[in-house]
């Protein structure tokens, strides 16, 4: 007589052995901090940066140096000098970007409006503003596999388009503001597609022919502010005539204090990050961009026209940059733009997306912490340089773009998959 003898099953422990403990939540939470994950490189890089730039204040501030040279006699006066010096600063970044504590106490006697203590915030928003439409401009072009060096130039031309439709015509408002914002978006996606149809017809290299196009853009305006047709009529300073009030981006928190400067163009910003998570990943356009950018070589095997999604990319692209020159032209109202007006939003557009992993909401995240860190700096002046927060920024990149450098200074695991970068295509 047999018996049928059953194998244990794989997930059954043997005779003797004891069943394997589920890790518990704070042992998986300790792993994934110590793994050079995108979160936690993104989250250590800020850090780093600070720690940096720490370091950086006390190196270049004159009196804390001279407490270093009796360190081994009195210590505590070193320490503390530079314990102040980089906590006075930081508090000082903080005020001018989120929350001033005296307002925030005058307030509380009294003696403040509500719009007082909204001020701060309020200039965060502002420069963070055209960094959201430039960081999406970058980033939808890196997820082609593109490296849209272009948004500076772009965002000038939107910024013209704008402003021509602002001051050429007299219309009501609820039809000049949105035609005023279409021609931005036009005339930059009309600039962008330049370098995509080149690079799809010729195989010209993006980054080569978009930066020679922001050196076209930038004496373009120069050029265009002379010229009559633009020039104001009023002044003799190259600033351009201003557009109609029925042209001028309304203040988004006007009732409050007319003092707070952010605008409408704050909401259409994250209306165009959303637009672009919806195009990346519930449209079938996206998908061509997102195939692309994997691999160009099987999605030209499997039919997709490579050529045309490089050139409809970096339209898409062009035009949201378009988007902050539309932003800045019909925010100042009536004092016209000058050459300075578009500053470096294009070139801070592209950390921007770095720091953002190309990804919407993070570049919408992103473009909020760099414009803090503006409006901080400016506010903060004279007592912490201004140059703080390019310092900040610079080292911030430094850290994104080579999570390998995180990992080693830190000594982080390598996570499944291996470390993620962003990469364009065709270097």
């Amino acid at each position: 007589m047999s018996t049928d003898t059953k194998a244990p099953a794989a997930d059954q422990p043997e005779a003797g052995e004891t069943p394997e403990a589920k890790p518990s939540f704070m042992r998986l939470f300790g792993r994934y901090l110590t793994e050079a994950n995108s979160v936690m490189v993104t989250i250590y890089s800020l850090l780093l940066a600070f720690l940096i730039g720490a370091v950086l204040l006390i190196v270049s501030d004159e009196y804390v140096r001279s407490t270093y040279t009796y360190f081994f006699a009195r210590p505590q006066d070193a320490l503390s000098a530079s314990w102040y010096l980089v906590r006075d600063s930081y508090i000082a970044l903080f005020e001018g970007a989120v929350l001033n504590l005296n307002t925030l106490d005058r307030y509380a006697a009294g003696t403040a409006e509500f719009g007082d203590l909204l001020r701060p915030l309020s200039e965060t928003l502002t420069y963070a503003t055209p960094l959201i439409f430039t960081g999406l401009a970058v980033g939808l072009a890196f997820r082609a596999g593109l490296f849209n060096i272009g948004a500076q130039g772009q965002m000038i031309f939107g910024m013209l388009g704008a402003l021509i439709i602002g001051f050429s015509f007299s219309l009501p408002a609820v039809i000049h503001l949105p035609l005023a914002i279409i021609a931005g978006a036009i005339a930059g996606a009309a600039f962008g597609a330049v370098p995509g149809l080149l690079k799809a017809t010729t195989g010209a290299h993006e980054v080569i022919s978009s930066i020679m196009l922001n050196n076209i853009a930038g004496l373009f305006l120069v050029w265009a502010i002379g010229t009559e047709f633009l020039h104001s009529e009023t002044k003799s300073d190259l600033i351009t005539k201003p557009v109609n009030e029925t042209a001028v981006m309304p203040k988004l928190l006007s009732g409050l204090s007319e003092s707070l400067r952010v605008n409408w163009a704050l909401p259409l910003g994250i209306l165009a990050a959303v637009f672009t998570w919806w195009l990346l990943s519930r449209s079938t356009f996206g998908f061509r961009i997102r195939a692309v950018g994997f691999n160009e070589h099987a999605s030209a095997t499997a039919g997709m026209r490579i050529g045309s999604t490089y050139t409809t990319t970096m339209a898409v692209a062009g035009g949201l940059a378009g988007l902050a020159g539309a932003a800045l032209s019909l925010g100042v109202g009536s004092s016209g733009i000058t050459t300075n007006t578009a500053l470096e939003y294009g070139f801070d557009g592209i950390t921007v997306a770095l720091l953002g992993r190309a990804n919407p909401g993070g570049i919408v995240a992103a473009a909020i912490l760099f414009g803090a860190l503006k409006a901080g700096a400016l506010s903060a002046q004279p007592d912490v340089p201004v140059d703080i927060s390019t310092l900040l920024q610079a080292i911030i990149v430094l850290f994104i773009a080579a999570p390998a450098l995180v990992k080693a200074i830190l000594h982080l695991r390598t996570p499944r998959g291996g470390l993620v970068t962003l990469e364009a295509k065709g270097w």
